[in-house]
């Protein structure tokens, strides 16, 4: 289907400032399965994460820094509200200080500011690129927001809009006409004292995306906070000339960790919300990856940590894994017995004829189509689903057909069909980058 057009999923992109927490985790999954789904459907695929390593947050970041460091040294130095307040914050100050000394105390405040940021900020991403390495997520590029600032994109991007005609001025500040082109409203680019709003270089990036890389698709994974996002930047790219039909956001819901029953928000460990590093040294990484596929992406979803661990066929992925194995098995057990298993032939599906054995039959060719569906939809769910109902189905074929004991034609006939559903199972889990394991 995706005949080689080529598509840009960008996912994640946590703010650089401090650990990524639970929706990244859902996002992660959300959006790394999905470009495995597009790239079984034909697509040429690259994976991305956007750094903001540029705007309000930094400078939040740096004040949070900054303010750490003078505390070790002078007192009566209150942290200001609206900062981080977090542990990691600390740490960067004191792990700074244990390198340069006082050394930055008495220097210029946009120096200090500086230098704890160069610090602190690449050692936040190499955590960030860790992290989702553990969760088996490997990104092509990671694309800074200071490239586009540095760059000159956010001027160009700037003058462009102009250009088009959709901008007017008052009061100092330059307007957006949005809601021309189907936002609720119009929107600020560049505020009263001449700095532009996060919107822009988030406009330059995407315009980086289709026009200056010339993605034919770009998609964005994005929080159940981000609905307003979507016209806006459909309204910027029609205003630039681009199709906004080949930008899509993909919006997810919230996530709640369920454990005994009940929510589940803290760790047990640090007493603070859970991570996705926390989430991984709590349950496996093939079950927080089908877990989180499991419901569409815009469905509220109930993770159930309890089931997650439990290696019973209750929990979806260990069902699935199972029946891998179980074929494994067989399959081991026939050949140590002696006996080849020949290649499937035409001929020998005339010998599956049971109800059990046809609707298997039937529901392995209709993957391609399962393939098409969720790639169109963006909805890697389909994949799971399919995963568990064809897990579902191999279980009441071996119940009621039996493979040894009948006839070489029969045997092998069925030992094929074994061999097919293996084969489809292992291709599900591996574009999931799930494992499959041959013995359980």
């Amino acid at each position: 289907m995706g005949a080689g057009k080529s598509i840009l999923v960008e996912f994640v992109s946590a703010n650089p400032t401090g650990p990524m927490h639970i929706g990244n985790a859902r996002g992660g999954a959300i959006g790394d399965c999905l470009a495995g789904v597009l790239e079984m459907a034909g697509y040429d695929v690259k994976r991305e994460f956007y750094v903001n390593d540029a705007g309000n947050q930094i400078e939040k970041f740096k004040t949070s820094l900054e303010t750490r460091y003078l505390q070790l040294y002078k007192d009566g130095i209150e942290m200001p509200e609206d900062a981080y307040h977090g542990e990691d914050i600390i740490n960067h100050a004191k792990n700074f200080a244990e390198i340069n000394g006082d050394k930055y105390v008495e220097a210029d405040s946009e120096e200090r500011r500086q230098a704890l940021c160069d610090y602190a900020l690449p050692i936040n991403i190499e955590n960030l690129e860790k992290d989702l390495g553990k969760y088996r997520i490997t990104y092509d590029r990671w694309f800074k927001e200071s490239e586009l600032h540095n760059g000159g994109a956010v001027a160009e991007i700037i003058e462009k809009l102009k250009e088009s005609g959709y901008t007017y001025e008052t009061d100092g500040a330059l307007w957006f006409k949005s809601s021309e082109l189907g936002d609720d409203k119009d929107r600020v680019l560049v505020r009263e004292n001449g700095i532009p709003t996060y919107f822009v270089p988030d406009i330059a990036y995407h315009y980086n995306k289709l026009v200056t890389r010339k993605f034919d698709t770009a998609i964005d994974i994005l929080g159940a906070d981000h609905h307003g996002y979507i016209p806006r930047m459909k309204a910027a790219m029609q205003a630039l000339g681009v199709n906004p039909d080949r930008l899509d956001m993909v919006i997810m819901q919230m996530v709640n960790l369920i454990k005994d029953g009940e929510k589940y928000k803290l760790s047990k460990r640090s007493g603070k919300a859970i991570t996705l590093s926390t989430l991984l040294e709590e349950i496996p990484i093939d079950a927080a990856r089908f877990f989180f596929n499991l419901r569409e992406p815009n469905s509220h979803f109930d993770f159930d940590l309890d089931l997650a661990v439990s290696q019973t066929s209750q929990n979806p992925v260990y069902y699935v894994q199972y029946a891998h194995a179980r074929i494994c098995s067989i399959l081991r057990g026939i050949e140590e017995e002696g006996v080849k298993v020949c290649d499937f032939t035409a001929n020998m599906a005339e010998n599956l004829k049971t109800a059990e054995e046809r609707e298997l039959i039937k529901f392995i060719a209709t993957l391609p189509n399962v393939v098409n569906e969720s790639a169109k939809a963006y909805d890697p769910a389909k994949m799971t689903r399919y995963a568990v109902e064809i897990a579902t189905m191999f279980h009441k074929f071996y119940s009621q057909c039996r493979v040894k004991g009948e006839s070489e034609e029969i045997m092998q006939a069925r030992l094929g069909l074994c061999g097919a559903v293996k084969q489809v199972i292992k291709n599900i889990l591996d574009m999931l980058k799930i494992t499959c394991p041959e013995s359980m």
